[in-house]
């Protein structure tokens, strides 16, 4: 059956060496007969609605495009299944003729790690975007390829909700293998915490059910690890009712920073003080940025406030914001729950939602904020900003979430390894693709790094969430110290993955 396939891709084996000698991406436009051969064979294996594509076609672009310029690899095909048998079939011939694979949804990751993905095979799970809820109303069955906009959304019309990432385009799932914060994880815990099974595609094309009690090692890894062990094709969640019908969203400017930002750190630290910030307070996010609005060399700070509840019952911690004595400041109360995300600039028509664009993501995880580290990173922002104007986009990220429901799940119960972490700060670069500012970007984000790490607890090691980790990172920092979880962690991947074919995205082994 694979003969004429073999003597195919043998061929594209040959444009491949051809084109990395000279520093070119692949162009099949020179033999469109093995194009044919490969659609032809694989073609016969998948389902009717599948579907190939090639560099040399109009649909290949937008479903090889991933949201960072920087993450792109190369793809040499895009498969576009619509069974998971389908999936099967593709993981199964990549690993027939040596060519590597990865999943797509979003694409929102930013790891340097993506880059080593070359001349391979993109599976494209946007087909998989199916949320259907079980007929007791506990939980939703939702596909591999379902944004968090199609979630809430889907969920929404049925008065229920789980725990999702904030962003309307990022994936369900795939967030959710590697934690999944969000506005509602004080009352749900991450993403990760609410799955209770999945439909696993393994390394050599086994299909697994995968939950506490079928393939339950799996189950542990998949849940803070699982870019390493397999391709979710869909995920059981526990769903729940909305906790509240309403939602008050606002957004502080604060352009006095000489006065402002150290008291608007201090009152986050007595609001988060050892993880205790209200589960209604489901996130208070802010960023430093230029605005020229306000200043073309001074960055501004913005501050978003999530509050699930009224604005009675907001008010007072809307008045801490406000009593910093804003430049400018503006809320929306009565927000219904599928309204949250346009109201704070998230949904899929927004900015942040559109590629093209380099993003890459620094993170660090902290206990609490030291006022005069965050005012040395102001500073250095300040000059960087100044200096470089190519990073006219960038922000300083500050990430407070309630955390009630993340620290009501036992640490050792998954391979999330950063349940102690209060905060999650990170330095975003934003830019327009180069080699060059790619150095200069990692180079000034490592030196905000230095100074948050510098001004954290002593003792604390750099801890970096897995869904933002840039992949300058130890394994340690991004999977935990503890030796008991990296070993486990290590025999999951001799078990499950021996070869190694899950390593494009912050993987264990190296």
């Amino acid at each position: 059956m694979y003969g004429f396939l073999c003597k195919a891709v043998t061929l594209l084996a040959g444009l491949s060496v051809l084109h990395l000698a000279s520093g070119d991406s692949l162009d099949f436009s020179a033999d469109s007969s093995a194009q044919a051969a490969i659609k032809q064979e694989l073609g016969r294996q998948l389902s009717g609605q599948a579907a190939i594509y090639f560099p040399t076609e109009s649909q290949y672009t937008n479903l090889a495009e991933r949201w960072s310029a920087y993450t792109q690899g190369n793809i040499t095909i895009v498969v576009e299944p619509e069974t998971t048998q389908d999936v099967a079939v593709t993981v199964k011939l990549a690993n027939d003729y040596h060519l590597p694979f990865l999943a797509f949804n979003g694409g929102h990751g930013t790891s340097s790690f993506l880059n080593t993905f070359q001349h391979g095979v993109s599976i494209n799970l946007r087909n998989f975007n199916q949320v259907q809820i079980s007929k007791d109303s506990e939980s939703a069955l939702i596909g591999g390829g379902a944004n968090t906009q199609e979630v809430i959304n889907g969920l929404g019309v049925h008065g229920k909700v789980t725990a999702t990432t904030n962003g309307g385009c990022t994936g369900q799932v795939g967030p959710g293998l590697g934690g999944g914060f969000g506005r509602y994880m004080g009352y749900f815990g991450l993403i990760l915490d609410n799955i209770i099974d999945m439909t696993v595609v393994l390394a050599n094309g086994q299909v697994k059910h995968v939950s506490s009690t079928s393939n339950a090692d799996l189950y542990w890894g998949m849940k803070g690890a699982g870019m390493n062990f397999g391709i979710v094709t869909a995920a059981n969640f526990r769903i729940y009712d909305y906790p509240t019908s309403h939602w008050v969203y606002a957004e502080f400017t604060y352009n006095d920073t000489e006065h402002q930002l150290d008291a608007h750190f201090e009152a986050i630290n007595k609001i988060n003080a050892n993880g205790s910030q209200p589960k209604e307070l489901g996130e208070v996010y802010t960023v430093m940025q230029v605005n020229p609005q306000y200043s073309k060399t001074d960055p501004v700070m913005v501050v978003q406030f999530n509050f699930a509840g009224t604005l009675e019952q907001a008010q007072p911690w809307l008045d801490i914001f406000i009593d910093l004595h804003p430049v400018a400041w503006w809320k929306k109360d009565s927000l219904l729950p599928t309204e949250i995300q346009a109201a704070a600039g998230q949904d899929l028509d927004s900015f942040i939602c559109k590629p093209g664009t380099t993003w890459r993501l620094f993170p660090v995880g902290l206990k609490e904020y030291n006022i005069t580290a965050n005012r040395q990173v102001y500073n250095l922002f300040k000059a960087f900003m100044g200096e470089h104007p190519e990073f006219s986009s960038s922000v300083v990220q500050f990430e407070n979430y309630a955390l009630e429901g993340l620290r009501a799940v036992d640490p050792a119960s998954t391979a999330y390894p950063h349940r102690g972490d209060d905060i999650l700060v990170s330095m975003a670069p934003v830019y327009p693709p180069s080699k060059a500012l790619d150095v200069i970007a990692a180079d000034f984000a490592n030196q905000l790094r230095a100074v948050w790490r510098a001004g954290d607890a002593p003792g604390r090691e750099l801890t970096a969430y897995l869904n933002y980790a840039n992949g300058d990172e130890s394994t340690e920092a991004i999977y935990g110290y503890e030796s008991w979880r990296l070993e486990r962690l290590r025999g999951l991947k001799r078990k499950y993955d021996p070869q190694n074919r899950f390593r494009f995205y912050n993987p264990i082994i190296r």
